[in-house]
């Protein structure tokens, strides 16, 4: 049968090898193709800045955000749109004009830098796909690089929303970027540029943490509520708390409500948010059950970010879409950094809808970022020399549909009582509504926020390290069993192997992405690792008293 396209980005990709007739997220082909084709040109401008870089020539922070904004709009279940990925290309090929004229020497350039646009895109798209690198081992370590990449470029996107901006990573990201195109690199070379994406995934997560916690104070210890109010509301999806903010101020009178949903459920935990008398609590679970949770909404409901779900006919006319996120037939609020986006459209809309129906109720606790797990250290350290707590497990990163992802539900209820979870990102709604208790007061699941989040729990364990006087970050009581769906789980990995943790346990699947030489790299010079059943993993885990 002939492949209609190739994808193998996310932890669903089909059979665990890699989409080729259609999205298992429901990207069509024509979509697939536009994508590939504006990495290849986004890969292209990237040459032309590191070289006007390499001449001491400025990039501007304008040309910074297209880049970041074009990898972004790639991420998986992020946007559908081929018109507004195609708008993508076109404005880059603009851009990437001005840019060429700059350079003193153009002759060393690839191929991707010069390409004007002017062929068949769809005949062009076939040939700069994934499956264009021959080689299996290289093809590998340029995805992984990429994806690594996708991630940091959510993360930076958000700290710019936040008028925060770390030229040193956009120039990583760039030059990484432009060296996948470069064949004279050797395994060995892509090898150490993907360690060096990890360390400045380490910068990008620092950067968007510093810039929410400037913008909206640090989080702490909050109770959420999940049930539902009188009124009619405006749930909002992704991660985007810029976006939240907005709507919130300009929700103020309105008589509308706003609800988070997935991901967002962790903008309750910043102080800068509960001065809003509108904002209710969080309406439902991870991204995966739209389907059926946006219907019981009732309302408009505005996606940030990824991750969409194709939405049924039923609510597909309430969903708007807003940043790097896109859906055909959907309605998009436009707003560049630093503008104001006017809702005014999605909140005239929540007016002449129905209350939200109520699904559940109860609350929810998190807001252990790490400010607040800190200032709790002294009562977490005399837990841990009591033999109160004996060791944590990270289990941060993604949900998603698969049935194997129960595991991580059932590996919770069974972890011995004497173990704290520690979470960030949507992995967390598999066990965050489980009655798992506490120790001496401090919560069995500790949630620190949205996956980009996953950089308080490297901080929480430098400063359980520095307390305890180890010399090695993985001498501490913690397990990693991290659950992985999309490119920002990738720059959340890449993070942790640079910071030197060892022993990573990566589930339901190992990426398709890698090849079986460089799955063995990462298994012989990291312990990275599957899982396995749940009896057999308790027994591997907490067998010894590593």
């Amino acid at each position: 049968m002939e492949q209609k396209m190739f994808c193998y980005q996310c932890q669903e990709t089909a059979g665990c090898k890699g989409c080729t007739m259609s999205g298992v997220c429901g990207k069509k082909p024509d979509v697939a193709a536009m994508q590939d084709l504006l990495i290849y040109v986004t890969k292209g401008i990237s040459a032309v800045t590191t070289a006007l870089r390499q001449e001491g020539k400025q990039v501007s922070a304008e040309i910074n955000h297209l880049i970041t904004l074009n990898l972004f709009t790639t991420i998986t279940n992020a946007n559908f749109d081929k018109e507004s990925v195609e708008a993508r290309i076109r404005a880059t090929l603009t851009e990437k004009d001005v840019l060429l004229a700059q350079i003193a020497d153009p002759s060393s350039l690839p191929e991707a830098a010069k390409w004007d646009g002017s062929d068949n895109w769809e005949e062009k798209a076939q040939t700069v796909g994934v499956l264009s690198t021959e080689n299996e081992d290289i093809r590998s370590l340029r995805e992984l690089i990429t994806y690594g990449l996708k991630g940091l470029s959510a993360y930076s996107k958000h700290a710019n929303v936040l008028l925060k901006d770390d030229g040193e990573v956009d120039a990583f990201l760039q030059r990484a970027l432009a060296a996948t195109l470069e064949d004279s690199l050797s395994v060995e070379d892509l090898i150490a540029l993907t360690m060096e994406t990890g360390k400045y995934g380490v910068s990008s997560m620092a950067l968007l943490d510093k810039a929410n916690t400037d913008a909206y104070g640090n989080p702490e210890i909050t109770k959420v509520n999940i049930g539902v109010g009188k009124n009619p509301g405006i749930l909002v999806s992704g991660h985007d708390l810029r976006d939240l903010e907005m709507l919130l101020e300009q929700t103020q009178g309105t008589g509308v409500d706003v609800y988070t949903h997935s991901e967002m459920l962790p903008a309750h935990y910043y102080p800068a948010f509960k001065k809003y008398p509108n904002f209710i609590g969080n309406y439902g679970n991870a991204w995966w059950k739209q389907k059926e949770e946006f219907d019981f909404f009732n309302g408009p409901i505005l996606m940030t970010t990824n991750c969409i779900v194709p939405p049924k006919d039923s609510y597909k006319h309430r969903l708007y879409t807003t940043g790097a996120a896109g859906y055909p037939g959907c309605t998009h609020i436009p707003g560049e950094i630093g503008e104001q986006k006017d809702f005014s459209a999605i909140i005239e809309h929540a007016k002449r809808c129905p209350a939200p129906t109520e699904i559940e109720t109860g609350e929810l606790i998190g807001g252990f970022a790490h400010a607040q797990v800190l200032a709790l250290a002294d009562q977490v350290v005399e837990a841990v020399k009591s033999g109160a707590i004996k060791k944590f497990v990270v289990m941060a990163g993604c949900d998603g549909r698969a049935k194997s992802r129960d595991y991580y539900t059932e590996f919770a209820k069974a972890l011995p009582q004497d173990t704290v979870v520690l979470t960030a990102g949507c992995a967390k709604y598999r066990y965050n509504k489980l009655p798992l208790g506490d120790i001496n007061g401090i919560p069995r699941v500790l949630d620190a926020g949205q996956c980009n989040d996953s950089y308080s729990l490297a901080v929480i364990a430098l400063k359980l390290k520095e307390v305890f006087g180890l010399d090695d970050i993985n001498d501490l009581p913690i397990i990693y069993n991290i659950a992985w769906y999309e490119q920002k789980a990738v720059i959340v990995l890449l993070a942790l192997l640079y910071l030197g943790v060892k022993n990573i346990h990566l589930g339901p699947t190992l990426p398709a992405f890698l090849s079986p030489n460089v799955a063995k790299v990462l298994v012989e010079n990291f312990g990275i690792a599957g899982i396995g059943t749940v009896e057999d993993d308790l027994k591997l885990f907490f067998s010894t008293n590593k």
